[in-house]
């Protein structure tokens, strides 16, 4: 269909033209061809502010003091300049144009950081049905920590970290939750998901899922938590067991009462000599090993099929951790497993990996799959956009551009692809971005592929060039809003 490039022609258009139902939106997103952003005002006087992205629907700009002990949110004031006549080019903005209040109005600055914590500025969730931010705050992390019970060996630790739920609409906190003496991975945001109300914080340390709702009234409540147990009563009857079987040392003091209480887990405490492994790993050696078994029908073939498969490989399925996990409804988790030295690395494709996908309310492990598995990458290309689900009725995550919903995405993909020299490594390559990076994508129809075009490689040379020495103190930040207004996964790791 042909569409006028006359934007006065396109709303005369939608004035005597009905869409059809359900298009209203992107009938609206179509006169985005006509608003392109042309103009860069220079020598820009901007604050002194580390600034991390803007909210989805673009109601707040979110930034962070240089040294990373406030938080500072801006509104935007929208365009406040026209220009009357056909040359508009040629003609030069009023002074005050190229001042940064002109097109922001600070809100608040709200201290988060004490004097020994700092900001963690890659970690910004948005809510949007309450307006509410959440942000966090850690101290500096250690790597000569020792070893307490129940903790790995091998991971840092971080004396206090502590997530803090911010109504943006006046700066108010509403709550708090710290986690004392643990590693959660706050770099781009790695190590949180919010998936509509619920919130899950990924304890890398201690090998536990914190499952928290985050309530009406801005209130943190804990649901559950998913590691050592999987079910609520699981404590009380294993502790109940010990006790009755008289392996419990009472005499044992109660060390890490603090760091149980805080990070709202109950270490198991049995004796020297006694060893369990953890309720999730538990659940998926069971699901292997069901696996395998179910794949021969012979009990001779059977029997070797499992000494091949699971008995040889059985203590590198016990040495794996978890990584990463994410939301894929209210009731399914995504986990990555892998070894202890790709926990905190900064690439992990050479290390082995694999996906486990968890039920929640059953508690069992219901798919397994290995970072080189075709099948989970055929998933991952038809059904892209349910990985990056935030809600069931976001307003804007729907109009996402991806290769499961856009053709033009699907070629780019279909064309890296046939380039790659090893189809399996193209996988492990692909399987990398699994669990996906919560609110790590715009909705800005300037990234819509239906309707712009772009190289991925050239926009990312556009944002180095923004990004150095912020900004040379001189890109406009009008023509950063109007190209990313809501941040994509390229700017926030740059910014």
């Amino acid at each position: 269909m042909f569409r006028s490039n006359n934007l006065a022609a396109r709303v005369f258009e939608r004035q005597i033209l009905t869409p059809r139902p359900g298009t209203s939106v992107n009938l609206v997103r179509h006169f985005y061809e006509n608003l392109v952003p042309s103009c860069t005002i220079y020598d820009i006087d901007c604050p002194d502010h580390s600034f991390r992205k803007f909210t989805d629907d673009g109601q707040y700009l979110v930034s962070f003091s240089r040294n990373h002990q406030d938080l500072i949110v801006y509104r935007p004031t929208w365009l406040s300049f026209s220009c009357k006549g056909e040359d508009c080019d040629a003609h030069s903005l009023p002074q005050k144009a190229k001042r940064f209040d002109s097109f922001f109005t600070q809100l608040y600055c709200v201290s988060l950081a004490s004097s020994n914590e700092f900001i963690c500025k890659d970690l910004f969730l948005y809510m949007e049905t309450h307006q509410f931010g959440l942000f966090a705050t850690s101290t500096a992390q250690s790597h000569e920590a020792p070893t307490t019970e129940g903790a790995i060996e091998g991971l840092p630790s971080i004396e206090k970290i502590t997530f803090y739920l911010v109504r943006l609409e006046d700066g108010v906190i509403l709550d708090e939750k710290a986690f004392c003496n643990d590693f959660v991975n706050l770099a781009q945001s790695m190590g949180v998901f919010l998936y509509e109300d619920l919130l899950c914080i990924m304890s890398l340390r201690y090998q536990t899922i914190h499952i928290l709702q985050i309530r009406d009234s801005g209130n943190l409540v804990y649901v559950r938590n998913i590691g050592i147990f999987c079910r609520e009563d699981d404590e009380l009857f294993i502790n109940s067991h010990a006790q009755s079987m008289g392996i419990l040392d009472k005499s044992k003091p109660d060390d890490s009462s603090d760091r149980q209480v805080a990070n709202g887990v109950l270490q198991l405490q049995v004796t020297q000599g006694t060893s369990f492994l953890s309720g999730i790993k538990q659940r998926l050696l069971s699901f292997i090993f069901c696996k395998i078994w179910n794949e021969e029908a012979d009990p001779t073939l059977r029997v070797q099929h499992l000494k091949k498969k699971f008995y040889f490989h059985f203590q590198d399925y016990v040495d794996l951790i978890m990584w990463k996990v994410q939301f894929l409804d209210r009731h399914h988790l995504l986990i990555k497993f892998g070894s202890v030295d790709g926990g905190v690395a900064r690439s992990t494709d050479q290390h082995p990996a694999f996906f486990a996908v968890y039920n929640m309310e059953t508690t069992d492990i219901v798919a397994f799959y290995q970072n080189s598995s075709e099948e989970l990458y055929s998933l991952f290309e038809q059904f892209y956009d349910h990985f990056h689900a935030n809600s069931r009725n976001s307003l804007h995550t729907s109009f996402i551009s991806s290769h499961s919903n856009n053709i033009h995405a699907l070629d780019q993909l279909w064309c890296i692809k046939n380039k790659a020299n090893s189809i399996s490594q193209f996988v492990k390559k692909m399987m990398t971005s699994l669990p996906c990076t919560c609110q790590s994508q715009s909705p800005s129809p300037y990234f819509d592929l239906s309707l712009f075009r772009y190289d991925e490689k050239d926009l990312r040379l556009v944002v180095l060039m923004a990004g150095q020495r912020e900004f040379h103190r001189s890109c406009s930040i009008l023509t950063y809003h109007l190209l990313f207004p809501s941040s994509r996964h390229i700017c926030n790791r740059l910014l």
